[in-house]
């Protein structure tokens, strides 16, 4: 009887797709559903804070005590891979470059790790056949970041920027659209960074998906403000681009970026980001609350400067050391209530935006395009171009992955369809 494996991710959405390349390699062990009915579990680990490398190693501890066998991926192999291996907590230790040899060891009877050689610069060649069950599927244009901010150790455990090579890229998206996907979300460490090495850049990408048949929608992960130059904004009338960016600021007061090691600044930020929502646009962003030296003048700063920009969407972070960086040896820390305060205030502020914004497009009676991504028993829910949550409940199973209306009705949380 083949052995069962499942695949516990942990992180980002390259970690999510990370896993599916790993899925795709599977060729002699079948897929399990749950951790319970699995023989193997691998684990794909994230490493972003010491907080994320104690929940992976609290949940490698727990599958040992249940008597399963456990193989360890992703960025933590650099951070935590070798002392969950010499603890015998994990049976082998693979870096990402090796994640396509996964059939091959897990057929393997002795222990072993295996570390990533950065200065490779490896690069998957996997096609991924499915995204079961999805109407919009993540796709991996780039890895590594050559970025330094202060707070951040992923340069050090996925190495330098390097771009996918865009023929590979576009027969993953005919691939999937063969499957029925028809919205592209483009990811990597540093999306913006694509094609710096190959003589291209993220626009000339975009514009090659978007002639592929199939493909409706084309969203985009994260973007940093410093690599938004003339030639995308010029995108941003295309019908095939989603009407959300998500751009990644981080902080809105200039002595903390400063400190965060960051390459943007508030005046040019606010500028860009109003430039992008004149054009109708949805907006989001990180934000770190909390980062060391993020004193009360500091924050009170940052605040009334975040209040001026034209954001509806929010990522925040209360900040979590991360061993082995810039940010980890700077004074004063800040206390985790002040931080979570602060957090609650921005979010309440944002949330209120994202009502103003949505209550606005339907008093200009704009209608929403909405991917329907998921539902049963009447009750379905999905995302419209503006990154917005939409709840739809329909007498009769929707015929249609795609639905456009403008009788819909806004809700605090939500918008809310009935058909």
């Amino acid at each position: 009887m083949r052995q069962k494996v499942f695949f516990k991710t942990f992180g980002c959405r390259t970690n999510l797709f990370d896993t599916q390349v790993m899925r795709e390699n599977l060729k002699n062990f079948d897929y399990a559903q749950n951790e319970e009915s699995a023989d193997i579990v691998v684990i794909n680990s994230c490493t972003v804070t010491n907080g994320a490398d104690s929940g992976v190693r609290s949940y490698a501890n727990r599958l040992r005590t249940i008597g399963k066998k456990v193989y360890f991926t992703g960025c933590g192999v650099k951070t935590q891979g070798k002392n969950l291996f010499q603890k015998d907590i994990v049976f082998g230790v693979f870096g990402h470059a090796q994640k396509e040899k996964i059939d091959y060891f897990l057929t393997q009877n002795e222990k072993f790790f295996y570390d990533d050689d950065l200065n490779a610069m490896h690069l998957d060649e996997t096609i991924v056949s499915e995204f079961v069950g999805k109407s919009r599927a993540f796709i991996k244009i780039q890895e590594g970041c050559d970025f330094a901010c202060s707070y951040c150790i992923i340069p050090s455990v996925r190495g330098k920027a390097r771009s996918m090579n865009e023929a590979k890229i576009l027969e993953q998206v005919r691939v999937l659209r063969d499957t029925g996907v028809s919205e592209i979300v483009l990811t990597g460490t540093n999306v913006g960074s694509y094609g710096t090495d190959r003589g291209s850049n993220i626009v000339a990408l975009i514009k090659a998906i978007a002639r592929i048949d199939g493909i409706k929608r084309i969203r985009i992960g994260s973007l940093e403000p410093s690599q938004i130059g003339e030639d995308f904004l010029e995108l941003l009338d295309s019908d095939f681009l989603e009407k959300h960016l998500h751009i990644a600021l981080q902080y809105t007061e200039d002595s903390m970026l400063e400190k965060m090691n960051r390459h943007n600044r508030f005046e040019k930020d606010c500028k860009l980001l109003e430039r992008i929502a004149q054009k109708g646009f949805a907006l989001g962003t990180d934000f770190i609350l909390g980062h060391p030296g993020e004193d009360e003048e500091v924050w009170q700063r940052a605040f009334e400067n975040a209040k001026t920009l034209p954001l509806t969407h929010l990522h925040p972070f209360i900040y979590s050391i991360r061993s082995n960086t810039p940010s980890a040896l700077m004074k004063p820390v800040v206390n985790h209530n002040v931080a979570k305060e602060r957090l609650h205030l921005l979010n309440a502020w944002v949330k209120s935006k994202n009502l103003d914004f949505r209550r606005n497009l339907k008093e200009q009676d704009k209608p929403l395009r909405i991917l329907v991504e998921s539902g049963e028993n009447g009750v379905y829910s999905g995302l419209d171009e503006y990154f917005n949550k939409i709840r739809i409940r329909a007498r009769v199973p929707l015929a249609s992955k795609w639905l456009e209306t403008k009788d819909y009705q806004v809700l605090d949380e939500v918008n809310s369809v009935e058909i």
